[in-house]
């Protein structure tokens, strides 16, 4: 079984035993989070939510905070004006344990 959740605004599809990174959530490391927003519902039979599915949610384990890749950022134009910045996006990782229905 499979699902659609929403998690701060973007959605994710999502299944039991998936690792997904996500926007950096406030929650301890190791402990258990549950998703209600639940848009779409998959497998033997598909239920799909006007917004969101009654009933139904997304059990997550926080595994770890960190930080992506850095991105450079060089602006540049003709002349002697230069501009480089970088920049590191905060991200939460979740296990997927269970997709309710």
């Amino acid at each position: 079984m499979y699902g659609v959740v929403e998690i701060q605004g973007h959605q994710y599809r999502v299944e039991a035993g998936m690792t997904i990174d996500v926007q950096k959530l406030d929650q301890e490391a190791g402990s258990t989070v549950e998703f209600d927003k639940v848009l779409f519902v998959g497998g033997e039979s598909a239920k799909v939510g006007a917004p969101t599915v009654a009933g139904a949610k997304v059990v997550a384990e926080v595994v770890r905070h960190d930080r992506s890749r850095k991105v450079i950022v060089f602006k540049r134009k003709p002349g002697k004006y230069q501009k480089k910045n970088g920049h590191r996006q905060h991200f939460t990782t979740l296990k997927i344990k269970e997709v309710k229905a």
